[in-house]
């Protein structure tokens, strides 16, 4: 047994530290990779501490106190991935006043594969919606050429979308920026769509009836495969520090 649970930790711990390297090559500007490197470690120390078995030296009250904590933590992370999981394919409503597209990154070359999927999706959108207004919203990160706002607009004018159904908000840097600055072009009572990754849209739907937007319903654009649970496994933190950020 004990052999077998030091060969779980050290896969875990394996697989935790080629993940990653991949979510590092992204070179999306975000530091995210490095947890998983902690989680490695992580592991790594399990495996250790199960060869030593300091699992049966620790006092009985501590033991139960830990998995008392472990049980907690893992089953809300099972609730917010299962509230996650579940917008994942909304598509929102037909006839929206408005759709407001959340901003990501924009290399030299245009948009990045994530941001493109948003901007698909809202095209697509707008040409079943002839009438719908779309937001482009995201500012200027340390990283990124332009404003993602700037980036996007190129984008939809050079796959045929209209000028004048396209308003730009190049300030924000948080999805609660995007919504709070971008209600502002937006009509008291009008109906809004907001478009962004699956992953994202629980999240993004819950910032936007905070900030006013009660009507808001989630458009969820597909993202790559490759970094799904990197992406789930950041909303779970995006997640309690929205919570948080209640109190």
């Amino acid at each position: 047994m004990k052999k077998l649970l030091m060969g779980i930790w050290l896969i875990l711990a394996l697989f935790c530290m080629l993940y990653a390297n991949v979510i590092r090559q992204v070179g999306s500007g975000t530091g995210f990779f490095v947890v998983w490197v902690l989680l490695s470690i992580c592991f790594m120390l399990l495996a250790a501490a199960t060869k030593l078995e300091l699992w049966k030296k620790l006092p009985k009250r501590l033991r139960i106190t830990v998995i008392s904590l472990l049980c907690v933590g893992f089953a809300s992370f099972l609730a917010v991935e299962a509230l996650v999981i579940g917008s994942m394919n909304e598509k929102g409503e037909e006839g929206l006043n408005y759709i407001i597209v959340l901003g990501a990154q924009v290399r030299k070359s245009g948009p990045s594969k994530v941001l493109k999927y948003r901007l698909e999706e809202a095209r697509a959108y707008m040409k079943r919606n002839p009438d719908t207004i779309c937001i482009l919203s995201g500012g200027k990160g340390a990283n990124e050429p332009t404003t993602e706002a700037a980036g996007m607009l190129d984008y939809m004018l050079s796959h045929g979308i209209s000028s004048d159904r396209l308003k730009l908000e190049g300030k924000s840097t948080t999805t609660a920026e995007n919504i709070k600055n971008s209600r502002h072009l937006i009509e008291q009572g009008a109906s809004v769509g907001i478009i962004t990754n699956d992953f994202h849209v629980f999240r993004a739907v819950q910032t936007a009836k905070r900030y006013g937007l009660s009507n808001a319903v989630g458009i969820a654009a597909p993202s790559p495969k490759k970094y799904l649970v990197n992406n789930m496994f950041r909303e779970f933190f995006g997640e309690i520090k929205f919570l948080i950020s209640l109190f």
